[in-house]
């Protein structure tokens, strides 16, 4: 009977430490060059329009802070992750800003950051696509 009280114990404790997600480094999107279907570079209104309409289909906030760059905020439960996008035309980066709840320490952060960073490129990247 012991080992099994033992191997129930082993099991919890493996499904226990499976739940706790570690942090990952925090992953910038830089200098990304980007032209439309004809090959062309869009301009930096094209591009802002394209980075707008990207975030606010997928819940980010898009606010300019100064001309070619925007901040954006997605806030999600209590979790807030807000990045900076320098833009002009033909390129954009979008680089971490600030965070809450996502347990940002020495670059690293949550990995659901970096999935929502990922989906924002390729929204904006399908944005663009389109023009």
């Amino acid at each position: 009977m012991h080992t099994k009280t033992l191997l129930v114990i082993l099991m919890v404790a493996l499904v226990a430490l499976a739940g706790c997600r570690g942090t990952v480094p925090v992953q910038n999107i830089s200098d990304t060059s980007v032209t439309d279907v004809d090959g062309e570079r869009p301009s930096a209104e094209q591009m802002e329009r394209a980075i707008r309409t990207a975030g606010a289909s997928l819940g980010w906030r898009m606010e300019e802070t100064q001309d070619g760059l925007l901040e954006g905020r997605l806030s999600l439960r209590d979790h807030v992750a807000v990045v900076e996008i320098p833009y002009a035309a033909g390129e954009y980066s979008i680089r971490y800003k600030d965070s809450s709840n996502l347990d940002y320490a020495d670059g690293n952060i949550h990995p659901n950051y970096n999935n929502w960073i990922q989906n924002l490129d390729n929204q904006i990247r399908a944005q663009l696509s389109a023009l």
